[in-house]
């Protein structure tokens, strides 16, 4: 039986597990998918026993990513890039790999909702609100899709720039005050911040200057529509909510761990919604 897992602190809130258990019933698979939680100072030895536990692997969160990253034996590309972990898997030598699923997560999100093509006719251009560790893994996956323009505003303009490193051709650093401006120019807008969350406050922004062919997406998925995507659906711009990004994320680990590439399907993300409206609800 292949056993994988979510490991994080605290670990309860967690849908990974009704993700992955859906998938593993709809294939038939003999595997099981738990969460564990492991405080930070127990995190070192809890991936040096990994191997003799069984695990072909899991997932990893809040906040373990960055010790993650500096913990495994071989990083992907895009996980150097990002600079956090949160899926690993062992190789046929025993090596313990790190990778980031978020950047193909949201990228195959924002395919699936707005049309494979829909990004192709933004112009290339985005705006990123924030300059977490959730906006440089955005940021990387817009990147990688071909986005030629990526203007990313934070309040804190120093982390902001922080992500122009990534690629000083196509990625920018912008001042919250200028957001209007930027806006009149861009085919796709992302919230990666926790403004809109319950109990975070609103994300108290003017769409009026984004054009009518634009996008906007939000990371947050609790609740699932947003004030920022109320607005967005109000003035008839096409809005994508944050859940499919964890649905879509969940993918290339499944597959690392339990040989098979699942879908997100309707009836996955029913299950979800199920949960997030249930006596769970909350992020």
């Amino acid at each position: 039986m292949t056993k994988a897992f979510v490991v994080g602190h605290p670990i309860a809130h967690s849908r990974s597990p009704l993700i992955h258990g859906h998938w593993l019933a709809a294939h038939g698979i003999a595997g099981t998918y738990e969460r564990i939680d492991v405080a930070p100072e127990a995190f070192a030895e809890f991936l040096k026993t990994l191997r003799e536990k069984g695990f072909a692997g899991g997932n990893v969160t809040i906040p373990h990513k960055e010790a993650a990253f500096a913990r495994v034996d071989e990083l992907t590309p895009r996980a150097k890039t990002i600079g956090a972990v949160n899926t690993v898997f062992f190789d046929a030598d025993g090596r313990l790999w790190g990778d980031n699923t978020d950047a193909p997560g949201f990228i195959a999100h924002l395919d699936q909702s707005l049309g494979a093509d829909r990004l192709d006719r933004t112009g290339g251009t985005a705006v990123v609100l924030g300059a977490g560790g959730a906006a440089r893994a955005i940021v990387v996956g817009l990147l990688e899709r071909g986005l030629t323009r990526i203007q990313v505003a934070n309040r804190t303009r120093a982390r902001a720039e922080a992500l122009v490193a990534l690629d000083p051709q196509r990625v920018a650093a912008l001042d919250w005050a200028d957001l209007p401006t930027a806006l009149s120019g861009a085919g796709l807008l992302v919230n990666t911040t926790s403004l809109g969350m319950a109990g975070h406050g609103v994300l108290d922004l003017d769409l009026t200057p984004l054009p009518a062919s634009a996008s906007v997406a939000d990371i947050v998925y609790a609740p699932l529509e947003t004030p920022l995507l109320a607005t967005a659906r109000a003035r008839g711009l096409a809005a994508v909510d944050g859940l499919g990004m964890l649905l879509h994320q969940a993918v290339p680990g499944f597959e690392r761990w339990f040989g098979v590439r699942p879908a997100v399907t309707p009836a996955l993300r029913d299950r979800i919604v199920a949960d997030l409206v249930g006596p769970r609800a909350g992020p």
